[in-house]
């Protein structure tokens, strides 16, 4: 390395002497490899903390505003259900299978599992997560329910597969994006354990 530097710099002399741009080749100097010091550091985690925490406000709400907009779809179903039984096609498919009152049923716990993951994405607190796996715990349910009469249809369909499929799927990728992001924090985390305390000499 101290032999590329002095190659560096004699050629570096020989070029200055005809002008040549100082600026566009540069070697690291000492201060380049001078470890931080403990305020540098405490900046440095303190901005990727608050990186994260704008990031996770972001996704959290993303994935919260998805989960809302399927509710309000699900409580449109509910009322067309009540109001104007059998009238939506993926309802009128199970007419022959399951009573009115049971889908109706079916779709409000459906929106309880959304209303659940919601509250466990936007909840700040250490037992959220019970929020969210106890979403995918109901959603099974709904899934289950949906998947027992599914294949008592004449043929199967494939455009009520959304049916089992929806609730439970809001809940588990909101789990997972929660997952992620608290793996996020936990390096953020350790990197603020891994400060070094560094005294110029």
């Amino acid at each position: 390395m101290k032999k590329l530097a002095r190659k560096w710099k004699k050629s570096h002399r020989e070029e200055g002497d005809r002008g040549g741009d100082d600026d566009r080749f540069s070697l690291p100097t000492h201060d380049d490899f001078r470890p931080m010091d403990t305020q540098e550091q405490e900046e440095l985690v303190r901005s990727f903390e608050e990186s994260l925490a704008q990031q996770s406000r972001l996704w959290r709400g993303v994935f919260a505003a998805l989960l809302c907009g399927y509710a309000l779809f699900l409580i449109y179903s509910i009322h067309q259900q009540v109001y104007s039984p059998w009238e939506l096609r993926y309802h009128a498919y199970f007419m022959e299978e399951v009573d009115s009152w049971l889908i109706i049923l079916a779709d409000w716990v459906a929106v309880m599992v959304c209303l659940t993951a919601i509250n466990g994405l936007l909840r700040e607190s250490r037992n959220h997560r019970r929020w969210l796996w106890l979403s995918c715990i109901v959603g099974i349910l709904v899934a289950v329910f949906w998947l027992y009469y599914m294949p008592r249809l004449p043929r199967f369909r494939w455009d009520v597969l959304w049916l089992p499929l929806g609730p439970l799927g809001g809940a588990v990728i909101s789990l997972y994006v929660d997952h992620l992001l608290n793996e996020s924090s936990e390096e953020v985390r350790k990197l603020r354990g891994y400060m070094y305390s560094y005294k110029a000499s």
